[in-house]
């Protein structure tokens, strides 16, 4: 079986993260990056099932050279290959051109019988490129999976909602978008750490896939940043003393929230 795993390198979350003032994309430079929180459950889910059935997991990241991080870490865990599509005319691209460079690249790398996503980036938080990449490789979709098993040519899926679990059957060769619930990451080991700095790790550009930079880019892109505005520091709660009536103060306060 054939896995492809689509993953991210992003800001960390626990970094002073903000906007390039010249043309206010996401600031990925001054910033420490790492794999997307989200897609190691894609990984970690890939590599369990080529575990149980059989197979290969190539790992797929767009970005500058630091992105190249991102499969490193899936190769530690234990991913087969990787790939990193890389050009200086991506850019600021949006869901629509990153989706479309996703695509192509999967078609590239080859007859793929599963691709697995995180639900959605940790930096974007849209959740809407899965979807798009599988309208563009013609693909059924099962997205936000909070279990998935395949049997033979049919993968099943469980969907988790606020009142209800929904189960999904697709046919491979799928595309399914996974949720946090799924699993839990492993950990590189240092046997893994070592194995991977043999692993295969090919390096496309746009004109690889035969993309022109006109499909992609800031220039390009159908959604645009008009301004930033960093948002004020936390203020300081009000502290109340409370001198037998604490109770009506809390009171008076939720009502003047309307949470009460």
């Amino acid at each position: 079986m054939n896995i492809v795993v689509c993953v991210k390198h992003v800001p960390d979350a626990q970094a002073d993260r903000g906007f390039n003032e010249s043309d206010l994309t996401t600031d990925r430079q001054s910033v420490d990056g790492l794999l997307s929180e989200l897609d190691e459950y894609a990984v970690e889910e890939a590599l369990k099932i080529a575990e149980a059935a059989g197979g290969e997991v190539t790992v797929l990241t767009i970005g500058p050279a630091q992105a190249a991080d991102a499969v490193k870490k899936a190769l530690q865990m234990g991913a087969d290959k990787g790939v990193h599509v890389s050009d200086d005319a991506i850019k600021g691209s949006d869901a629509w051109g990153t989706s479309l460079i996703l695509a192509e690249a999967i078609t590239k790398i080859g007859e793929t019988d599963i691709v697995l996503t995180g639900m959605s980036s940790t930096d974007g938080s849209m959740g809407v490129v899965p979807a798009m990449v599988a309208e563009r490789l013609s693909l059924p979709q099962i997205t936000f999976s909070a279990a998935v098993s395949i049997d033979g040519k049919t993968v099943t899926a469980r969907r988790d909602g606020d009142a209800a679990s929904e189960t999904i059957v697709g046919t491979l060769p799928a595309l399914v978008s996974v949720t946090d619930q799924i699993n839990e990451p492993r950990y590189p080991s240092f046997k893994g750490i070592m194995a991977a700095k043999k692993k295969p790790v090919e390096t496309w550009s746009l004109a690889d896939l035969g993309i022109d930079a006109s499909q992609v880019g800031l220039a390009n892109a159908y959604t645009e940043v008009i301004s930033v505005t960093k948002r004020p520091p936390r203020a300081q709660g009000q502290i109340v003393t409370d001198e037998g009536d604490g109770g009506e103060q809390l009171a008076a306060f939720l009502a003047a929230g309307k949470f009460i």
